[in-house]
């Protein structure tokens, strides 16, 4: 599971290059259908039935979890809701907007606990804080979440407890160097849920009756599913060939050697994935012999076999020849629009139904030290050009009727982008579009205000920690300063800006966490980024960091022998800082600045909220820094 909202682009674009290539190929989400399936009238049905048979299974009436208790005291107000409320969310019924934001319509489980920090007593509108001058709409969107996310956690109380609607199941998969754990998931009695996606996976098996399935695994999240859906395959069809790939798998199956996984899949595809496809395609048609595969793992010698990797060397698909990304099977006017996270951009993520395209293959910068630029998604740089990419868009609109537009390379090119909003004015083409990119020095004010003039709503780019340090050590290649100007020119010109944010980077002491929250306070002060999210650095395998911790002056803890996923490695750093309690400052302060609370407080005031018997040092940051940057002083 990926997103609700949207659907991820891998299958899209696989989709197109098979059409571009003659072959018939059409797409399933049976993400999409699960979660649909779980919840309507009939799927809570069935849940509060399953729930009601296990407490009679047991002998006698046990205690129920909080929310699975609150379900069924209120279970006909959800069998009434859930059907209305899945189609406002499609769009289908936005005048129930108003019934649901009267907070009179919904059964209200612990997630509306939330609200209460927004409510300021004497009677006002809790989320009128929140959401300041929105409108209904919004409003409705997050309380109709909140509803959502209560009933997911019926499905963890009650069905299973790793269930999520888009990290289902991911700590089965995520950096685990052994099978193991997912070999017991997947060898155990089916639930309600897997039950479901069985029946929902035996049904698509039936209508489309294909030769190949092709598997796309882009986060963690989706594994334990993939492999619930190969393995109802192989039960009805198998000799049916089935392919896994995407980003997962690109990221953390490098090394495979667990035969075990071959069980469920025949064939194992790393990076992208059009000339690992021809040649899988020119192998089942007898065009071309196993050892000639390309980027492949299979199993040799039966279920006790071993794993091989096959690679032919062969030039990869151009990017400017991979074809038009085709959303042809999935079912665009049922995925739901969500407002998740009261974060301006993260709200991009799940509210609106956008088209996902990619400028270029790879990151044209490929330094950071934090990230993973040995392998193929960020090393192999390719561009298409204007011309191309707003063809595609145009072929896009036109099939899904949509002009929505998220960009969703690592960091688009400025380049690139001038001349893709130079072709879209000149073409007359009105689309919204948004995406990832650098700040640097080449986004001037006059590229800001192009980008906007041709549909762009909003960006997002890696700050990560507001240190020239350690900005330097990342090899980020700007400076805070710089970042500032930048994000102001886009500001300037009506465009959202949202910055990563890094803490926990190897030697990061605890000066320097204050250092740059105060950048960030400052920023935030200066009407430079409106939107902003602190996440913990993790060490990877494949980054520099990673693959040269020497140079960053940390120890890597060993690794246990690995027979599936690598990529997520612990260190020792000599420093020593507690980046535990430093990061739930960070992200309290940063929730508070969105909202225009605390901007003109000494930042060592959120230290102290969540660490009061500490005395946290002053910044060394200016006060005025970012808005002499800036021109404001």
């Amino acid at each position: 599971m990926t997103q609700l909202n949207t659907p991820y682009p891998s299958t899209a674009y696989l989709t197109g290059f098979l059409h571009s290539r003659g072959f018939a190929a059409t797409q399933v989400d049976l993400a999409l259908s699960l979660v649909l399936e779980l919840l309507s009238s009939r799927g809570l049905r069935e849940l509060a039935e399953t729930i009601e048979s296990a407490g009679r299974g047991r002998g006698g009436r046990k205690r129920r979890a909080p929310q699975t208790a609150h379900f069924l005291r209120h279970l006909p107000a959800y069998l009434a809701t859930i059907d209305p409320v899945i189609g406002f969310l499609q769009g289908r019924d936005p005048t129930l907007s108003h019934r649901i934001v009267s907070r009179q319509f919904l059964p209200e489980g612990s997630r509306f606990e939330s609200l209460q920090v927004f409510d300021a007593g004497g009677g006002e509108d809790p989320l009128a804080w929140a959401f300041g001058a929105l409108g209904t709409q919004d409003r409705a969107r997050h309380v109709a979440t909140l509803y959502l996310n209560d009933l997911a956690d019926v499905l963890r109380e009650s069905v299973d407890a790793r269930f999520d609607f888009v990290r289902y199941g991911e700590q089965l998969a995520a950096s685990q160097a052994s099978f193991e754990s997912l070999a017991r998931a997947l060898a155990a009695p089916h639930n309600l849920i897997d039950a479901t996606l069985d029946r929902l996976t035996r049904d698509a098996l039936q209508t489309h009756t294909p030769d190949l399935v092709l598997i796309s695994v882009p986060f963690p999240g989706a594994v334990y599913g993939a492999l619930r859906i190969a393995q109802t395959i192989k039960s009805q069809r198998p000799s049916l060939p089935i392919a896994l790939g995407g980003g997962y798998v690109n990221t953390e199956l490098r090394e495979l050697a667990e035969p075990r996984l071959f069980d469920f899949v025949d064939f194992v595809t790393l990076d992208g994935g059009e000339r690992p496809l021809l040649a899988l395609l020119e192998h089942l048609r007898g065009e071309r012999p196993r050892d000639r595969l390309v980027r492949t793992f299979v199993r040799d010698g039966g279920s006790t076999g071993t794993v091989r990797y096959i690679n032919s060397a062969e030039p990869d698909v151009p990017f400017a020849q991979t074809g038009t990304p085709s959303w042809e099977g999935l079912p665009l006017s049922r995925y739901l629009s969500l407002l998740d996270m009261l974060n301006p951009m993260h709200r991009l993520w799940s509210d609106g139904r956008w088209n996902k395209l990619t400028v270029a293959h790879g990151c044209y910068w490929k330094q950071c030290s934090f990230c993973d630029v040995s392998l193929d998604y960020i090393s192999r740089y390719e561009t298409a050009s204007a011309t191309v990419l707003v063809d595609r868009i145009e072929a896009i609109i036109a099939e899904t009727g949509q002009t929505g537009f998220h960009f969703v390379d690592e960091a688009a090119p400025p380049k690139a982008l001038k001349a893709l909003a130079e072709e879209l004015l000149r073409r007359g083409v009105q689309i919204s579009w948004w995406g990832n990119i650098r700040f640097e020095k080449t986004f001037t004010p006059d590229l800001a205000d192009l980008l906007a003039r041709s549909g762009c709503i909003a960006v997002s780019g890696g700050l990560e920690v507001a240190s020239d340090r350690l900005l330097q050590l990342m090899k980020k290649g700007v400076s805070v300063e710089q970042v500032a100007r930048v994000t102001k020119s886009f500001t300037d010109a009506g465009v959202l800006v949202h910055a990563y944010l890094m803490y926990g980077f190897p030697t990061q002491t605890v000066q320097d966490t204050v250092d740059a929250l105060e950048y960030v306070r400052q920023l935030f002060e200066a009407g430079c980024i409106q939107s902003g999210f602190f996440h913990r650095f993790a060490c990877t395998v494949h980054s520099p960091v990673g693959l040269n911790p020497d140079d960053f002056g940390i120890t890597l803890q060993p690794l246990p022998p690995i027979t599936f996923a690598k990529n997520d490695v612990g260190f020792d750093d000599p420093t020593g800082t507690d980046h535990v309690v430093l990061g739930q400052a960070l992200r309290k302060a940063i929730y508070n600045f969105m909202h225009g609370i605390g901007t003109d407080a000494d930042v060592r005031s959120w230290f102290s909220s969540v660490d009061p018997d500490t005395r946290y040092p002053k910044p060394k940051v200016k006060r005025d820094t970012i808005a002499r940057a800036v021109g404001l002083v």
